[in-house]
């Protein structure tokens, strides 16, 4: 996207709804590589998470083992993998956005004695943009798929809800401190900083979930991250 955009704006209309159309195309042309890669990321994530289980459940019993490695998880993953195409395709989208927004900012400027240089640099970094963003998501949704996943396999086992953990660092933010410890219900996921969402499914979020099982054998149970 920083290839398309940088080289490319004068500072006219034209150049803009050329790059415009340029990152439209982009969107639409990595459609293949999105479904590649959107795959591949949800299918390690399921590897992991199933092996996080099985860890978990090595010691309470192999009638809920077989419920846990039988538990039906295709809908959720193909969910989940439509969702990150669309949010790898938004980038291009989002990025065109941005350049309108900055160059119609740009002209205010201009037509008020301003100078246009400063506008013309947030335009030109709109690949960093782009990757930081990128990144965000990455993270984001590492933690999201991994919580679905969690969640559909502690459901299968009759489970109502978890214990909220943090990563226990001076990172973690102040209103998922306040989780902490805290029992949830996975029908009933916490409002914090005005958005809605279980542990390790909320930006940026690297808390996760302990699950409570509804009977444990012989006292047998461990957090699953």
């Amino acid at each position: 996207m920083g290839d398309i955009v940088n080289g490319h704006y004068d500072g006219s209309n034209d150049s803009v709804t050329e790059i415009m159309a340029s990152l439209d195309s982009y969107s639409e042309i990595i459609d293949g590589w999105a479904w590649r890669v959107a795959e591949t990321f949800v299918r390690d994530i399921d590897r992991q998470n199933a092996k996080e289980w099985r860890k978990s459940c090595s010691n309470i019993g192999a009638e809920i083992r077989n419920i846990v490695e039988n538990t039906p998880t295709g809908h959720a993953i193909r969910s989940l993998v439509e969702e990150q195409v669309r949010y790898i395709k938004s980038l291009p989208l989002e990025a065109a956005d941005r350049i309108y927004d900055i160059h119609n900012r740009a002209i205010e400027a201009v037509v008020s004695g301003g100078r246009a240089k400063p506008f013309a640099d947030e335009i030109a970094a709109s690949g960093d943009v782009a990757k930081f963003r990128a990144t965000l998501i990455a993270r984001t949704e590492t933690g999201r798929a991994s919580t679905a996943l969690t969640q559909i396999r502690a459901l299968s086992l009759g489970s109502e809800g978890y214990i909220w953990r943090t990563a226990d660092d001076g990172d973690v933010r102040h209103s998922h401190g306040l989780m902490n410890g805290k029992f949830v219900r996975w029908d009933s996921p916490p409002v914090l900083d005005g958005m809605t969402g279980h542990a390790g499914a909320l930006p940026n979020c690297r808390c996760y979930c302990e699950v409570i099982f509804p009977r444990v054998p012989s006292g047998k149970k461990g957090p699953l991250e």
